[in-house]
């Protein structure tokens, strides 16, 4: 039973840095390409694993679910965020309020790391060399 819950807790703090990161790593110049490569996993997971287990698929929530259920955890919601939301700030939001939120956030998220990302190469192609 304490594998499960440290299983759980080790879920819940990934999950939720590895979410954080792909919103806010672009803002930190030294980790814009692992941010632009954290948002790019992403989207193959949702899109790709999608096209086969359902779009948005994840398998982080996937393997965090099946802790869940055997701690014997029912009616989990389809999205992490939805149950981050509730089990961290206790808020019960409906899912389609928190896949808008989801895919807005994301879309921004991908616009700016993609956009900064090439900045930052043009300006290092185009600076003189040292």
């Amino acid at each position: 039973m304490w594998m499960l819950r440290a299983a759980d807790l080790f879920f819940v703090v990934f999950h939720t840095a590895f979410v954080l990161f792909s919103i806010t790593g672009f803002l930190f110049p030294r980790l814009r390409k692992a941010n632009l490569v954290a948002l790019l996993l992403t989207a193959l997971s949702w899109f790709g694993l999608g096209l086969r287990y359902g779009l948005g698929f994840c398998p982080l929530t996937e393997w965090h679910w099946q802790v869940l259920q055997a701690l014997g955890e029912r009616s989990l919601p389809r999205s992490y965020i939805q149950y981050l939301f509730q089990r961290v700030l206790g808020l019960s939001l409906s899912a389609g309020t928190v896949d808008i939120l989801v895919g807005a956030t994301f879309a921004l998220s991908l616009i700016l790391s993609v956009s900064l990302n090439l900045r930052d190469h043009r300006r290092r192609k185009s600076s003189p060399p040292q």
